[in-house]
Order: structure tokens, then sequence, then C-alpha cells
């Protein structure tokens, strides 16, 4: 569970916080001047508060819906609630249990409640019916090490009626960076059968806080760390490996379905555990310019290594992804059948569509909604097709400000322009819209860009974006109807995320551009089947940057010392679809420096009004508040250390952990949050102190 999951900067780019840069052309007649004011998630997806009681601590870490209407809630504070009239402006809390061990997980099953709190599957029956709970019944206890991070999340039910429950690894003690399974079953999944007798089903988890049963299959969300380049949804089929090597040092006990040993994958994979001369263990880091492996290279040699069925694209989709959802019929509109995501560290929920290809199943994910109160954990659906979200950030950042809660999501009944889905074809993709687009936009190349990359598969906690490249779109061919559109891509790759960016496409109806522009499609399998004809598509190529957002878009990829390239040709050269897809890896936003000559006015110190949506944006408020100490420093603290503007900038992109000695929680480098950004925030901090010559700098020029 990422419970611990730090701030690693916010989404590539939030839909509607930076302006559009207009293209002064016309689609059919329509000025895209004369375009309506670009549509925001809250247009269509509204978020409600649930009040509860005065006093009541909401830190969910699991929803349940009864059979009667009413809702289930637990929490990590080890409390169980019933809530009558949940959907109401006055809902009823009804203590039902309380005096467990951080309850990460609720279900209903036969009139009772099933909870996996930290040592066991509990039953919680209410045998005299005076609404609460007395017995508290053992279904299954596992071992326990006492670490504080062994965490265990479920149940999820199977379709046989037994139980689904993760463990959580520990973490070392001088290696505290290195995931450990001290006792069985850290890092495992294990299927418990209703009268108590557990079967151990798959390995390789690391936070495996998010389970789904989704129509008889499970699934789960992990995060990144240590072997796990970044966060994503992976199918969990007995006898799997998911890729944390942890669990693997149980496979030899009776009934493992893996038989993967640690020696045999660290023959494979060195674990980098390394010492100085004094014997103290050395942290693995990244190598840049190294002969890497990814997954897909080690599952030559360990077949039994399951890939992500969809990536979840780290800072972009999230850094700390929870539970997953399926959209039932006739809730959000067009989405149904689809699935929903939570992540805890961003706050927000974002639509993940698989589909099985070669006997695998992978797929395409969408940013949905954002700006959640606290840490999205656990959702659940209510009768009115609305959905609960219950929040949790205690000890570890999320964006929001709020320590916890439960809120609602509701459908405005009104119609988003979305991408409905992408689907995989054998020469590129085909996205489906929910409303018919305009057909000039949609045959014009210059309205989409693609690009790909994967990330390495190694003991370093995450991983920089790798083989990154700008697959070239050939061709599109729009349905009659407008609400297809299918790209001839050369370039495909395997194994790896393609960012599909639409930031040009417009609707038919308003000229609208889309909510979300950008969808990240895991290729783990290129589909067999007709490719079309060149003669079928449009090559229309305007050469014009559409709609072009000015965003940051270089990820993590500065801290392994990449260069920035920029998303705009330079003058004179074609655009030719070489545009890095926005949102991506390789897109930057224009050059930051401003035209001022040193020696010019300076400017006043930003205020916090003026600041808070870049902190908010580069996900800084998950760690940090402006007065008071949080998983890191309150601001203040930091301006008291009397640093440059240059130097917050250098340490926000490589933070000095030793300079903090009292935070347990390192800050991880950020190097995707704009030049820009970063010297105007650098620049508020520094008048918290009220005002030094370093705060008196000109917050938008880098060399003052």
């Amino acid at each position: 569970m990422k419970l611990y999951n730090i701030n690693i900067g916010k989404k590539i780019f939030r839909r509607g916080a930076l302006p559009l840069l207009l293209a002064a052309f016309s689609w059919g007649g329509v000025s895209t001047a004369q375009a309506q004011e670009q549509a925001k998630e809250e247009d269509y997806y509204k978020i409600m508060k649930v009040v509860a009681p005065e006093g009541t601590i909401l830190e969910v870490g699991g929803l349940t819906m009864l059979p009667n209407g009413d809702l289930g809630i637990s929490t990590r504070r080890g409390d169980v609630y019933i809530v009558e009239n949940p959907t109401s402006r006055r809902p009823y809390f009804r203590k039902f249990a309380s005096g467990l061990h951080e309850i990460l997980g609720l279900a209903y099953k036969d009139g009772a409640l099933y909870c996996a709190q930290r040592g066991e599957l509990t039953k919680l029956v209410d045998t005299n019916k005076d609404g609460k709970a007395d017995v508290y019944e053992t279904v299954y206890a596992w071992p326990l090490s006492g670490h504080y991070h062994e965490y265990s999340f479920g149940p999820k039910i199977a379709p046989d009626g037994s139980f689904f429950v993760t463990g959580n690894v520990a973490f070392g003690d001088e290696q505290w960076w290195r995931g450990e399974s001290r006792v069985p079953y850290r890092g495992w999944t294990m299927k418990i059968s209703p009268d108590g007798k557990m079967e151990p089903w798959a390995t390789g988890m690391r936070s495996p806080a998010g389970l789904g049963m989704i129509d008889g299959e499970l699934f789960y969300t992990d995060n990144q760390g240590e072997y796990v380049g970044s966060g994503g949804i992976w199918h969990v089929k007995k006898g799997i490996f998911a890729g944390h090597p942890a669990g693997l040092k149980w496979t030899n006990l009776p009934g493992s379905p893996v038989k993967i040993t640690t020696e045999q994958f660290n023959a494979k994979l060195n674990p980098r555990d390394f010492r100085d001369n004094n014997n103290r263990a050395i942290k693995p880091e990244n190598v840049v310019n190294e002969k890497f492996v990814t997954k897909a290279d080690l599952k030559k040699d360990f077949p039994e290594l399951q890939l992500q069925a969809v990536v979840l694209p780290h800072t972009i989709l999230g850094i700390s992804n929870s539970e997953i959802v399926k959209i039932p019929e006739g809730a959000f509109g067009p989405f149904a059948g689809q699935l929903l995501v939570g992540d805890q560290g961003q706050s927000k929920i974002s639509r993940v569509i698989m589909e099985k290809v070669k006997g695998e199943y992978q797929g395409v994910a969408i940013e949905f909604r954002s700006g959640f109160q606290s840490g999205v954990m656990r959702m659940e659906w209510a009768p009115d097709n609305s959905l609960f979200v219950g929040e949790t950030n205690r000890g570890w950042g999320s964006a929001g400000e709020a320590n916890e809660g439960l809120q609602r999501l509701v459908w405005s009944n009104q119609m988003p322009f979305e991408m409905k889905t992408v689907r995989a074809m054998p020469d590129g993709f085909e996205v489906e819209f929910t409303k018919p687009v305009n057909r000039q936009s949609a045959e014009d190349l210059a309205s989409y860009a693609i690009e790909s990359f994967t990330y390495k598969y190694h003991p370093v906690y995450g991983s920089p974006p790798v083989n990154i490249s700008n697959p070239k779109i050939k061709g599109v061919k729009v349905s009659s109807d407008g609400l297809k559109a299918r790209l001839i891509v050369d370039g495909l790759r395997e194994s790896y995320v393609h960012n599909i960016s639409l930031e040009g496409v417009r609707d038919q109806e308003k000229s609208n551009a889309l909510v979300h522009t950008n969808a990240f499609y895991t290729l783990n399998n290129i589909p067999d089947g007709q490719k079309l004809a060149m003669s079928e598509v449009s090559t229309r190529n305007s050469g014009k940057e559409v709609a072009v957002k000015r965003v940051p878009t270089e990820l993590m990829k500065d801290r392994f010392n990449y260069k920035l390239q920029s998303a705009v040709p330079e003058a004179g050269q074609k655009n030719n679809n070489v545009t890095a897809a926005k949102g991506g890896i390789k897109g930057v936003a224009k050059g930051a420096t401003a035209t001022t000559k040193k020696g010019a006015a300076t400017a006043k110190a930003p205020t916090y009004e003026s600041i808070k949506p870049l902190l908010a944006k580069n996900n800084c408020l998950a760690c940090h508040n402006a007065d008071k100490r949080q998983v890191g420093p309150a601001y203040k603290d930091v301006a008291k250390r009397k640093y440059t503007n240059e130097q917050i900038v250098e340490l926000i992109y490589n933070p000095k952990p030793q300079n903090w000695p009292d935070y347990a929680t390192e800050m991880p480098p950020m190097p995707q949050v704009p030049r820009a950004d970063a010297l105007k925030i650098a620049a508020w901090i520094n008048s918290l102190d009220g005002g030094t010559s370093a705060s008196a700098k000109n917050p938008d020029n880098p060399n003052e």
C-alpha cells in the first residue's frame, strides 16, 4: 500500500490549468478562436461532500454497499461504520465495530462483513440484531514481523465464494529502501476459503493496495518503487510473478504455485547489494547510460513474470495507485463497463479500458477526475449510480487540503467530448469518441502526435522513461459518423507505452477540444488482422501547431541527464508529426528565460494566492505546508535556511535529504517541475522570511 508514497510531482499538465495557444485558422468556417471556453472535468462530474458526525474521523480503508442500500465503511483507525441513507443530505452513521487493526478493505457476503486487518481476515456478525457486531471471528491469520509497513488489503470475493487478500512488504532497517518479506506471505496474494484454508496464489507484489474483481478475474494495482519503474494494473492469474522479488523467499513452501527462487532471479538481475569501505550499505541509484534490461527482456528467462496489463505513467496518472472498480450500466454516461482506478498521492481517478490481445490483457488509461480533498483510497457505487470515494493520507502526503474524508462523485447527465476508448490495430490505433468530431480537424495529421517509451527493470526506486521515440503517424481514416478515427502508425513497439495526443481534434457541434487530450496505451501485443491501405486514409498535414498547450513534459528525464527538447519545431522546419505528444516525455515548455535584462527593476515576490496553483499543479502541497510540518518541512522553515532562489531550484531538482535528518521520508528529485515554476516558487518561499535579497530577485528570470 503506497500510504507512504511521496510527492513526486503532479500530472504533467492539468486540463484547464494553462491557456490554449489557439492557431489563427478555422475548420469548416468555425474559427478555433470562437470556440467555447475549454470544458472542465467538473462540468460533467461533480464532487460532493458526505456529511459525517462531528468528531468522526474517516481515514477510509474500505467501502462496501449492503443489499439494503446502506454503506459500510472501514477505517485505518480500526472502526467499522454503517451509514444509513448515505446519499441523502443527512446520512446516519452508526458504529458497527471497533478495536480492529488498520482495516484496509471491506466486503459483504451472506449477512456478514469481512475485513482484512493487519494480521488476519476477520468476519463480523451482528447475531442479536442490535446494529452492532457481537461476533469477531478469525477466518484466517497470517504471520507478522511487527514492521509498520506490513499492511494487508482486501478482501475481494472470488466467483467461488473464496476471498483474495494481498500482503505488503516490509522495508529494511539499515537498507530502508529495500522491500523485504520477513514472514510468509508478505508480497503475496492469498486465496482463502470460507472455512479458513489458505492457498498461496501469486507473488511479486510490492505495495498491492488496489484489488479489483473484474468480471470474475482478479486484478491489482502496485506503485512505483524498487523493481517497479511505474505503477499500473496487473492481471493476477494463479502462479504469476508480478516482478518484485521479495516474496520469492517463500516459493519453496508447500503449495507455492511460483517456482522461481531468489537465487535464480538475482543471477539474472543484480540486486546491487553493495557496501562501502566501512561496511555500510549503499543505496542503489540509477546509472546513466548503462546497459539496462526491461521486464519484457527478463520475461524471456522467467515466463511466469507478468507484465502490467496497463501502465499508469508515474506522475501523469498517479503516484500511489489504489482501488479498481468497474462502472456499472447506467452510470457515468458513455463509460459504462469501463474501469476507474484511484490514486492516493495525487487525489485523482483515472479511466482504464482493457482488451485481450493474443491471450493477455492490455489497454489504455486516460485521466478522469482530479481535485478530491485527500488521497483516493477506496471507491464504491451507490444505488443511484453515484460513486462514493473514500480518502486518507495520514502520515504520507496527498494532494488536497484534508487528511481524510468521504466524498461522492455525481454525473451531471451532460455528455463530455472525450475519447471513449482506444483500441490497438495491426497498423496503429483506433480512437472512438463520445461525440462526432469535426472532420477537417480530425483528418489533419497535425492534430495528432504519438510518443512511446518504457521503463528500466532494476532494484532502484522507480525509473526514468527510457528508449523514447516518436512513431510517425502516416494517415488517418475518420468514420462516416465521425465517431472513430483510425491512425496508421509507423513504429509501433510491443511492451511499450504509447502516449497518443489528440491536441488538435475538435468536436463537430461546437468546435471544442477534448476534455482530456492524452491516452496512454500499453501495447503488450500488436493484434493480427487487416491493415488499412494508404488509399483509404487522409495524409493531409497542415504543419501547424493546433491548440498547443505550454506544458511541462519532462517527467523524470532531467534527473537522468537527458537534454530538454522543444515541442515546437524550429522556425521554417516542417512539423512532419514530430512534435512530442502533449503530457508526454519529450515535449517541454518553451524556454522560461525572461527577456528582461539583468539589472532591470526587480519584481515583487509572488503572493500565496498567485503561487498556490503552481504548488498544486506540481503536487508540492502533498508533502509541504506554508506554516506547519507535514511529510516535509514547512516552507517557512525552508526560508529560514537563507537559500538563494537558484539554490532552492537546484534542491527541487536534486534534494539533499541529509539536510533534514529528522524527516523519515526523503524528498525525491523533481526535475519535471518547469524552471519558470520552480523560480516563482523559490521566490515565494524566500519571501516568507521577510524578503531577503535572495527573495527579491525576479522570479521569471533565471539569470538574475
